[in-house]
């Protein structure tokens, strides 16, 4: 116990005498924090905190590998996959500081985690088994590699989203670091529990300057760091034994950032945004949104945290049935917290889904007529077969009208009209469009204009209409060799 309060102390200590510097280093090269419409800040601030807590972590967790006691022991016997962790943890943080100095993009920044992810992986780090009672554990055999991969990106991701108010995504990983100690000590994993104690120190001294008014950010090197340290170390501590607890606990004092990153996801589904795209709907936007100021919205968290992950301790004094119905219970709580907030809605969600999946039926149903109407254009051999394809496309794709302006030579205008069966004159319900027939270089000029109803979505409008534009696109007059002249009005 004397080398984890020595290691937690020392680490809080050095951390608190590293940031000044830090702060002074981050202001002299520039690696500032602008204001920005989606940050709470006013200030430019440094932002590579993350320095910090790989310093003070490092330099205390490295000396005990040489101590002569048993805890030195259980670090010699480990030091193949305590030497892999560490070093997918610093390549992981190498690539967030770079992100922080010059900026890379998103998919650089996963392929390093998943890099990191998979050495950890190979060196025995997995998720094998859980039991989920008495008489039910789940091996997952080949399974637990991309089980494991998910959990440590998922996990390193949610901790670098939550990073959006002064002091909340170290607090909640400072508890997070306490929770898997305590998990650590009571499995026996010394070597864990050295690792989050070092952590656990580092972040409480760090936050005494990335508290609000924040002085110092974790920036991208420190959230990612942070995310993926804590992840795989989880992991390191479930795999001795298989108990459910050895995840749940974890999960649970990270279920702020793992649920605020699933519902912000699902929300983007929804809107049918990419599922890396910013928001202002994070459970901490919320928090502001109801009026709490920022100091508050971090003291919310770090109680909903420590609630979740205080209640999740009791999973130790559990059997493996009794875990399973506490931990669903502390899960539950935590979707109605943020329920509560307005983080989601579960009526908004339905609408949400059911709205998106009739929008994708629609679109099928346009596609499937799109590829029909392709059939009949590549029968196309004059301007007359050409005109019928057009005529035959619009009515299944059930337009309003279509009419095919000719301008000869000598002035002359024809005017080839196509109207559908269920042609309305409500104008307000059409989209009108003109259409450029080939190219400007055909012999009459051309004009085709093109009406589209508006039944439901605007967009399942525009959609057909976009698929109509690409069949004149990829049957242009221009591949036709004969011309003739359209001055007949053709379909009623």
């Amino acid at each position: 116990m004397n080398t984890y309060l020595c290691v937690c102390l020392g680490s809080a200590f050095l951390a608190v005498v590293i940031t000044p510097a830090i702060i002074c280093l981050a202001r002299k090269i520039k690696a500032l924090d602008s204001p920005g419409p989606r940050k709470v800040h006013l200030r430019p601030v440094p932002h590579i905190g993350g320095v910090v807590i790989i310093l003070s972590t490092l330099c205390l967790v490295l000396p005990v590998l040489f101590l002569q006691n048993t805890i030195g022991e259980a670090f010699r016997e480990m030091r193949l996959q305590l030497a892999v962790l560490l070093s997918s943890a610093t390549l992981v943080f190498l690539v967030g500081l770079i992100d922080d100095l010059k900026g890379l993009r998103a998919r650089v920044k996963l392929l390093v985690e998943l890099a990191g992810a998979i050495a950890v992986c190979a060196v025995g780090i997995r998720i094998s088994a859980v039991a989920v009672a008495d008489w039910l554990t789940i091996n997952f055999g080949w399974f637990s590699w991309p089980l494991t991969i998910l959990w440590i990106v998922g996990i390193t991701n949610a901790v670098n989203l939550s990073d959006g108010l002064d002091g909340l995504a170290a607090g909640i990983s400072a508890i997070a670091c306490a929770v898997i100690a305590i998990l650590a000590i009571w499995s026996g994993q010394v070597v864990m529990a050295v690792l989050m104690f070092a952590l656990l120190g580092s972040l409480t001294g760090f936050l005494f300057f990335n508290f609000s008014p924040a002085k110092v950010f974790l920036g991208d090197c420190g959230s990612l760091f942070l995310g993926f340290t804590i992840a795989t170390s989880s992991v390191m501590c479930s795999t001795k034994s298989s108990a459910l607890v050895g995840l749940a606990l974890p999960f649970l004092a990270l279920g702020i950032p793992i649920f605020d990153t699933l519902f912000s996801m699902l929300r983007r589904f929804l809107d049918r945004r990419s599922l890396f795209a910013p928001d202002c709907s994070h459970f901490h936007h919320r928090l502001l949104a109801l009026g709490l100021k920022q100091q508050h919205a971090v003291m919310v968290a770090y109680a909903v945290t420590g609630l979740a992950a205080g209640l999740g301790l009791f999973m130790m004094l559990t059997r493996n049935t009794g875990s399973m119905i506490l931990f669903l219970c502390i899960l539950l709580l935590l979707v109605l917290v943020f329920r509560f907030v307005g983080a989601v809605r579960l009526g908004e969600t339905i609408v949400g889904l059911q709205k998106k999946w009739a929008l994708a039926r629609q679109q099928n149903e346009q596609a499937r007529r799109f590829e029909e109407a392709q059939l009949h254009f590549r029968q196309t051999h004059n301007g007359q077969d050409w005109w019928k394809a057009v005529c035959g496309a619009a009515q299944q794709m059930d337009f309003a009208w279509l009419s095919l302006k000719t301008t000869e030579k000598d002035g002359t205008i024809n005017t080839s009209v196509w109207r559908g069966p269920d042609f309305t004159t409500d104008l307000s319900k059409v989209i009108v469009m003109n259409v450029p027939v080939g190219n400007g270089q055909t012999d009459p000029s051309l004009e085709l204009e093109v009406a589209v109803p508006v039944n439901g979505a605007l967009e399942s409008a525009s959609h057909q209409a976009m698929l109509f534009s690409r069949l004149i696109d990829e049957y242009n007059l221009m591949r036709l060799n004969s011309r003739v002249s359209f001055n007949t009005v053709l379909g009623v």
